[in-house]
């Protein structure tokens, strides 16, 4: 379905609207915030589709997927690696964090192709536009139905945060380098 100007800027005001509760998560616990971390994340690659949608030059865009599907790649394995586990632990509703997981795996595949093809290429642009529409979906259901329930858990959000921010550096660097 197609993505109106409308719909845009309700959603740009809805993900400003969740980001505001993220001071009083810094009162609670010092240091890195896991759920601040990974929201972060995900405004960050909000913003790379929205640009996306207005670019019009293939190599911009190009340059732009790659760097998406790099976001992308360095969440997935953080979340999947460190906060996943520890959320399952935390608050032992495995449906929530398996739907998670299903939804990765799909966007993997989805990363996967595009990054074979080349900008310009038939679906490219509409491979991008279904991811971005995919994860939107995925950080929706994760930041109103998960986070919450990671929250109100005895999970240390801070040391948890701690080991995200240590791994997302190491992974950006290794794929930095490749």
């Amino acid at each position: 379905m197609p993505t109106t100007a409308k719909t845009k800027a309700k959603n740009s005001a809805d993900r400003k609207a969740r980001n505001t509760g993220s001071k009083d998560r810094n009162a609670r616990h010092e240091g890195v915030n896991a759920i601040d971390l990974l929201e972060r994340d995900h405004r960050e690659v909000e913003a790379y589709f929205d640009e996306f949608e207005n670019l019009d030059d293939d190599e911009a865009k190009g340059d732009l997927a790659q760097k998406i599907c790099m976001a992308l790649t360095v969440h997935a394995q953080i979340e999947e690696e460190i906060f996943y586990p520890q959320a399952r632990q935390a608050i032992e509703d495995d449906d929530l964090l398996d739907e998670a997981l299903v939804e990765h795996d799909g966007a993997k595949k989805l990363i996967a192709e595009i990054e074979e093809m080349v900008p310009g290429e038939e679906l490219f642009d509409a491979k991008v536009k279904v991811l971005g529409e995919m994860i939107r979906h995925h950080v929706e259901e994760e930041e109103q139905e998960l986070f919450p329930e990671v929250e109100k858990s005895e999970m240390d959000l801070s040391a948890v945060g701690e080991e995200l921010a240590k791994r997302k550096s190491e992974l950006m660097q290794k794929m930095e380098r490749a």
